[in-house]
């Protein structure tokens, strides 16, 4: 049976024969408010980020969303499970953990991806994560959690 060469597995190698990746994966597995402004060792001027809340051109502009998490939660970390790469891009998928500064006792879990693209230059150009707002996020706020809840259970095939 033929293993593919593409998938990396972080508990074996963060895929070792492509320093971009490995750079990129202890990046977010270590990241520290320090690190934001040391993003450019990493990211492009002319980046673009996109998650569920934020769409942004430029390093300033993705180093401000990076200040606000580390404003707004505790212990943010992130814990790349998998790493799937393929000439000047990849994609991984994690879990980020954190605590709210409302509930600092609760630990929170959001699972999720990232799919990133590397420039000539072996920066990041282009990072756009992929998770659930409304079953990860949403639906764990009193009220409005409730509300979808339902919408989801009467939606549900089953």
């Amino acid at each position: 049976m033929l293993q593919n060469p593409i998938l990396q597995s972080p508990s074996t190698s963060h895929a070792a024969d492509d320093s971009r990746l490995q750079s990129v994966i202890d990046l977010f597995e270590h990241l520290k408010f320090e690190d934001v402004m040391r993003l450019g060792d990493w990211y492009s001027e002319d980046c673009f980020f996109k998650d569920p809340f934020n769409e942004v051109q430029g390093l300033p502009a993705t180093q401000q969303i990076f200040v606000h998490m580390f404003q707004e939660l505790l212990e943010p970390r992130f814990v790349v499970l998998e790493a799937v790469a393929r000439g000047d891009q990849c994609f991984l998928t994690w879990d980020f953990r954190f605590r709210l500064k409302s509930r600092p006792l609760q630990l929170q879990t959001i699972h999720g991806s990232s799919h990133l693209r590397w420039n000539a230059l072996g920066r990041v150009s282009y990072h756009r994560d992929y998770w659930d707002a409304a079953e990860q996020f949403y639906e764990k706020l009193p009220l409005l959690g409730a509300v979808l809840r339902w919408i989801k259970r009467r939606l549900a095939a089953s």
